[in-house]
Formats: C-alpha cells, sequence, structure tokens
C-alpha cells in the first residue's frame, strides 16, 4: 500500500516529498481539454494538481447530484494520474474562488434562519448528505487505494470567516466518516487573526495563502506551527481576476512571481494559483463587495501560467527554469494540437423581444408579493415581475426594496431608468400617461458575493417588495428567467426596439477551432453557442471578447444566441483569433 504522511516533512512512500503543485478547476475547462492543460503542467515539472469541488454545481438543486461531463471530477482525477500527476483536493463545501456564492448553492438560502459556514445542525446535515454522495466519487483515488490523491483540505480560507473551531473538527469527522484516509490541511492568509481562526492544529496541517513575502510569511508559520512541520503556500497567487468595470487586465511581474517562487521552493512546497484559470462559463462568475458590487468577468485567464484558451506564457517558461533546480523536468509530445480560428463576421438571422416570448420561456408565479429568486426555485439568471399599477398621475415615490443586483424598470414595456446595486432603493419619480399602466421590472443576478460577510445577504431579485407613492405594490406576476431553455424561442415573434431581446446568427464553420466573439456596438447580456453557455458581456470591459473553446462548435451551420438586456443591440458579430482581455496593467 502507498503512503503519504505529513510529519517534519511530507513523505510520499516514506521517502521525503516536496508538492510542486499547480491549481486547475475541471468546473472551468472542458473535458475535451483537461489533458491538455493537465500535460503542460507535468511537463512544466510539477507533480501534483490541485482543484476545488464546487457543491453548487454538483448539487445545483437540492437533492438532485450531477458528476458527469464538465462536473465528471473522477475522470479528471484518473487523467491526472494518467498524466503522471498527484491531486490535492479540497472539497470544502465553500471554496472561494471568484464563484458564484464561493461554491455554496443558492437553495441554503431558503432557510430563513441558516448560518452559513457555522455549526448550525441545518447547514452541518446538508454538508453530510452532499459528502455521502461526493466521496463515493473519489474514495478509491486516495494514495492509500492506488490513487493520485495524497491530501484534501478542510474548509477554505475559514480564518478569514469566523473561528467557529467546533464546526472545523465536524467537517474533519463528516470527511472521516466518508472514508478520507489522506492527511488533511486548512489553508488560511497570514495575517491579522486568520491562522488562529481558521486551524486545528491536532487534526490538519496549517498551509498559508499569499502572493508575496514569501521568506516572511514562511516564517510567521514556521513560528505559528511550533514545531517542525513542513512549509507549504496552498494558493501562491501568481496573478489575479478582473471584475466588470476594472479600468484594465489584471497582470502581474513576472521577474517579481520568479524571485516568490524560488524562495517558496528553497523552504518548502508550493501550489501554484492558478496555473490555468479558465473560464466563468454561464452565470457562474462570483462577485466582491467592500465599497461596491464587483461582479467578476466571464474569463478567469488570472494571468496565470497558460492564458485562459491553454497557451503557455513567458511565465510558465520562467517558472520552468526555476522548478528545473528541484525536480527532473520530462519530456513528452503533446496528446492533440490547439488551433484558433478568425471565422469573421455574421449577420444577425432573426431577432425576437424578451416580452413577446416571456410565456413560452417561463411560467409565471402569481402572489400579493414579489418572490426573490431563491422563494422560486432559481439559481442564477434573471427574473422578470409585472404588476398593473393604476391609471395616469404623478408617482412621486418609486422604490425597489431589498432588490439585488441590476434593475430594469419599464412602463408599459418601454425601458424608463436600469439601476445597479447602491442606486437601487433610491426614491424616484415619474409620470403615468396611460388609462391603465403595466409596471415591469427585469432583475439581473450579477454573481452572488463569493467572500467575506456580504456572503450572509445574497437573496436576488426582489425580496421586500415595491414601494408605489409610500406604499407596498401588490398583485405580481413572476416569471423566474434562468435563461436554460433558449430552444424554446420561437423567433417569429414581435421585436420591439429598446427592449431585452433574443438575436439569433447561422453561423458556417468549415472546421472547429477555439475562437473569440465579439460584439462591437452591443450592450448588455449573454451567448449561447450551440445550447453552450458562454457567459456574460457587458461594454464597460475590460473584457472585450468571449472565448469559444472549439468542443462547443459543428462542422456546418452553428447557432448562435445573444440575450442584450438594455436595448442597445447592433446587427453583426465577430470571431476573431485573439482574445481581448482589456488594456493590461
Amino acid at each position: 500500500m502507498r503512503t503519504f504522511a505529513i510529519e517534519d516533512d511530507f513523505y510520499l512512500d516514506k521517502k521525503p516529498f516536496k508538492v510542486i503543485s499547480g491549481a486547475i478547476h475541471y468546473f472551468r475547462v472542458v473535458p475535451e481539454y483537461w489533458q491538455d492543460r493537465l500535460e503542460k503542467l507535468r511537463l512544466m515539472g510539477c507533480n501534483t494538481v490541485e482543484t476545488y469541488v464546487p457543491w453548487n454545481l454538483h448539487e445545483a438543486q437540492e437533492g438532485v447530484y450531477q458528476f458527469e461531463g464538465i462536473l465528471d471530477l473522477r475522470r479528471f482525477i484518473q487523467t491526472a494520474q494518467e498524466v503522471g500527476l498527484y491531486v490535492i483536493l479540497r472539497p470544502a463545501p465553500y471554496i472561494c474562488a471568484e464563484w458564484e456564492f464561493g461554491g455554496l448553492p443558492y437553495w441554503l438560502l431558503q432557510d430563513p434562519m441558516m448560518r452559513l459556514r457555522f455549526d448550525y445542525p441545518p447547514f452541518m446535515e446538508k454538508i453530510t448528505r452532499y459528502f455521502a454522495h461526493l466521496f463515493p466519487q473519489v474514495r478509491d483515488l486516495q494514495i492509500t487505494q492506488g490513487g493520485p490523491i495524497l491530501m484534501m483540505q478542510v474548509e477554505n480560507e475559514y480564518g478569514s470567516y469566523a473561528n467557529d473551531k467546533e464546526y472545523l473538527r465536524k467537517m474533519v469527522a463528516a470527511m472521516r466518516q466518508q472514508g478520507v484516509e489522506t492527511p488533511l490541511v486548512t489553508s488560511d492568509g497570514p495575517w491579522h487573526d486568520m491562522l488562529e481562526n481558521g486551524t486545528i492544529k491536532d487534526l490538519a496541517l496549517p498551509t498559508i495563502n499569499c502572493g508575496s513575502n514569501i521568506k516572511e510569511n514562511f516564517e510567521k508559520l514556521r513560528r505559528f506551527h511550533g514545531e517542525k512541520r513542513p512549509l507549504m503556500v496552498m494558493e501562491f497567487w501568481i496573478g489575479w481576476f478582473d471584475a466588470w468595470g476594472d479600468d484594465h487586465h489584471h497582470t502581474t511581474s513576472t521577474a517579481d512571481a520568479v524571485k516568490e517562487l524560488q524562495d517558496c521552493l528553497a523552504e518548502g512546497s508550493v501550489n501554484i494559483y492558478m496555473f490555468h484559470g479558465g473560464t466563468n462559463f454561464g452565470f457562474m462568475n462570483g462577485s466582491n463587495y467592500y465599497e461596491r458590487l464587483a461582479p467578476d468577468v466571464t474569463s478567469y485567464d488570472y494571468a496565470a501560467l497558460l492564458t485562459e484558451w491553454g497557451e503557455p506564457t513567458a511565465k510558465y517558461q520562467a517558472f520552468k527554469k526555476v522548478i528545473a533546480d528541484y525536480a527532473e523536468i520530462p519530456e513528452f509530445p503533446l496528446s492533440m494540437k490547439l488551433e484558433r480560428k478568425a471565422y469573421g463576421t455574421f449577420s444577425v438571422k432573426e431577432r425576437v423581444s424578451l416580452f413577446s416570448m416571456i410565456d413560452t420561456i417561463s411560467q409565471p408565479i402569481i402572489r400579493n408579493y414579489p418572490l426573490s429568486m431563491e422563494a422560486c426555485n432559481q439559481a442564477t439568471g434573471y427574473i422578470y415581475y409585472r404588476s398593473l399599477i393604476g391609471p395616469a398621475r404623478k408617482i412621486a415615490d418609486y422604490r425597489l426594496i431589498n432588490t439585488m443586483d441590476r434593475a430594469h424598470t419599464f412602463i408599459n414595456q418601454e425601458l424608463l431608468r436600469i439601476d445597479y446595486d447602491r442606486e437601487i432603493g433610491q426614491s424616484y419619480s415619474f409620470d403615468l400617461s396611460e388609462s391603465e399602466n403595466e409596471l415591469g421590472i427585469l432583475v439581473e443576478n450579477m454573481g452572488r458575493v463569493n467572500y467575506s460577510v456580504k456572503m450572509n445577504h445574497q437573496h436576488k431579485g426582489i425580496k421586500d417588495g415595491v414601494i408605489i407613492n409610500g406604499a407596498f405594490q401588490s398583485n405580481w406576476e413572476i416569471y423566474p428567467l434562468p435563461m436554460d431553455n433558449l430552444h424554446a424561442i420561437d423567433f417569429q415573434g414581435k421585436w420591439q426596439k429598446g427592449q431585452p431581446s433574443f438575436s439569433r446568427f447561422e453561423c458556417v464553420f468549415d472546421e472547429c477551432a477555439d475562437t473569440f466573439i465579439e460584439l462591437p456596438g452591443w450592450g448588455k447580456g449573454f451567448v449561447q453557442v450551440n445550447g453552450h453557455m458562454i457567459g456574460r458581456f457587458w461594454e464597460k470591459g475590460p473584457q472585450q471578447r468571449l472565448y469559444v473553446p472549439a468542443p462547443f462548435l459543428k462542422t456546418g451551420m452553428n447557432e448562435i444566441i445573444v440575450f442584450e438586456s438594455d436595448g442597445k443591440i447592433a446587427d453583426e458579430i465577430v470571431f476573431h483569433d485573439q482574445a481581448d482581455l482589456g488594456p493590461e496593467g
């Protein structure tokens, strides 16, 4: 039986072992490319791959579990082993990862008393049930059973959230109960009380997350250990993520990162975050919230060692040279050749307004009061509220109460205003001119916050209500719009300028290659390619083009559907062979 132990050092089969790992999130990369990305990690000299596990994908609806396709965690781990890599698995219910709600499923918020990431019995019961489905997928892939999994993480950066040690201990017990045999670790920032808050030293090895001052932070970790224990940076941040509205695409200094990597490997082990970032497909980007809402863009390029589309960077080559001083660099041919292609410009084929199709793609819920997305069993996307608000008069006080994140107000299906983040909740006035008037409100979930205290307040849509002249408006039709059934759209319906709309394109390709779609002149929305949800676009940038992997395409006719919410559309889309993530800085 093979063994991996944590003592004064890491020991693989009783021999000292330096973990040289890189992060790849299987759920951000199409399965057809898993082997390519893993091979490139091995060819750089790394011996291990690390990945998070997103609870909110594997149990998107409560009690319904998915482990197929892009969610085939078992296959990803087996592919890593075939390539010659060990695995660090981070199956915590919370992953952060700039991912929607930090990987927590939205339906947790249906409990009005929910206490996320605490020893709250209903929360623990749901985790235990999830673990009972998750761990059978990977239990026999542990190193002790001939698999590649060396160690697993308990929770994630818990010390920057709370210090409920009983919760952490129960997490460990739940993992052990499911047959986890590998050593356990925790990972926290080395600042303030984070290490003290987030660790259970008798049950899991503390590691740190940081991107600079490695020598200083290793010394902090050494003092915190209080004895001879291996030093490891579980997340060595070599880049950063972008939010909509940033004025540039974040990059980092290769020279600085190389110096810090040298310091990591001179004293301990490392997991490079990210080796390959990938893509926030669909609506799965997370958000941060400090002074304002900052939803992440569709690309998770992260200025990583491989680009979003899998191309090695100059930083990759520089890291490879450093790693060569500590490990043998293997040589073998890549199993596939990736190509990119500029397919050119295509014109719109058909277009239809959301309002003429809404009863086709959604069934209304009738209530006296608005319901949040969570109350409608909806995770992501949009939700539309409709109510009759009476005859012509002045509306002196119009307010949306406890509403997130971006709200379009329509009067008689004409756009009145768009409110975003802190604008929502302010009082506005306007005049009604018809004998009977219809109020419509389209609300978009821009991505639930994935870090810090705002996570406890992530109900999307309208949670409380709508004020009309000082009183709550009643009698609502509520249309959940997860946008997962666009095949049902009848494009022969009516289109009206200025309304949210769906535009359909037919694009004939003679071969399938990676490509990048640009929407010049469009406002805000999302793109679907042959039924695959690519992600959001927004004219405010910084990202200007969306990555479309070749496995999403077909030889011959391809159907592209673009939803645009702001009434700002064009008649063309363009496919390029190069990305445009915005000006670098």
